[in-house]
């Protein structure tokens, strides 16, 4: 019996290393402005706009799902031995989550396309931005960023031959997956509306989440558009075409101006401001392993 374990123990797959992209990228508070692209990249699919429209909480309980969200995503990188477990909780919760879509499909959360294509997401979206929020990746860069995300999707439980295992085999897969599905689902409708409600954040100490309470019908419209701001211009243009969200010569030019300010401050701020506390104390941990 211990034989076994040991040997299915041997068959997890592994997170992506210390070190690597991915470790400098996740867990960077700079990737809290990416991450409302990649989401609505993946409800542009009809079949999992729909999942989320029937199943996700995300009206109810945003700040809540946002939180939740991002620790499962930093887990998938810094958690070890948490990740492969984070993985299959992941996939434990979406077995039940199943309907119809908009045009009378059926869909299921883990067929194989679908749970691809969220998985997919993240590598453009990473790529993109980070020619405006860092300094953009060298194609080996590149490179080990798409192995690395490769190996999340194995911890989430997307199989090889449902992700394209090359760059090169990637690009026509992603074109192909904009080209003939990708639209402006009513689920992408709601996440970059400026006019919709959204509650005022409820996480944090007490005393800022009752500041916030207070303020929160002042600068609400000011985060509504700034988040639709991010979430178009964070896409990367070939996805946010084929959604038909507009982007204009001057949003352009303000993205780029958002994006120097975000590089000249971010080096300056010591770690505990510019990672998020799983990436934090992975790194401490990391460091005084090797110390």
């Amino acid at each position: 019996m211990n034989t076994a374990r040991t040997a299915s123990e041997r068959m997890d797959p592994e997170p992506p290393p210390p070190g690597g992209v991915l470790w400098s990228l996740v867990g960077d508070v700079r990737s809290l402005l990416t991450l409302p692209a990649a989401l609505t990249m993946q409800v542009a699919h009809p079949a999992v706009g729909a999942g989320v429209d029937d199943h996700s909480v995300f009206r109810a309980d945003p700040w809540g799902r946002g939180e939740r969200s991002l620790a499962s995503l930093q887990l998938w990188v810094y958690g070890g031995t948490e990740a492969v477990e984070e993985g299959r909780r992941l996939r434990r919760l979406h077995r039940s989550i199943q309907g119809t879509d908009a045009y009378g499909r059926k869909y299921h959360a883990l067929t194989p396309a679908y749970y691809a294509w969220v998985h997919a997401t993240g590598y453009p979206v990473f790529r993109h931005a980070q020619r405006y929020l860092g300094r953009p990746f060298t194609p080996a860069q590149e490179r080990q960023l798409y192995a690395e995300w490769l190996q999340v999707g194995r911890i989430l439980g997307v199989r090889d031959r449902d992700m394209p295992q090359t760059i090169e085999e990637f690009w026509p897969y992603y074109r192909e997956v904009l080209d003939t599905e990708i639209e402006e689902t009513m689920v992408v409708r709601e996440l970059i509306a400026t006019d919709r409600p959204l509650p005022a954040p409820d996480r944090g100490p007490w005393w800022l989440r009752l500041l916030l309470r207070l303020v929160w019908p002042a600068i609400m419209p000011g985060f509504a558009r700034f988040r639709r701001f991010v979430t178009i211009g964070l896409m990367p243009p070939d996805a946010r075409r084929a959604i038909g969200l507009p982007w204009t010569a001057a949003q352009e030019r303000r993205l780029r101006r958002l994006g120097l300010a975000v590089r000249l401050m971010m080096p300056v701020l010591p770690e505990r401001l510019r990672f998020m506390p799983i990436a934090r104390r992975a790194r401490r941990k990391h460091r005084t392993t090797r110390s």
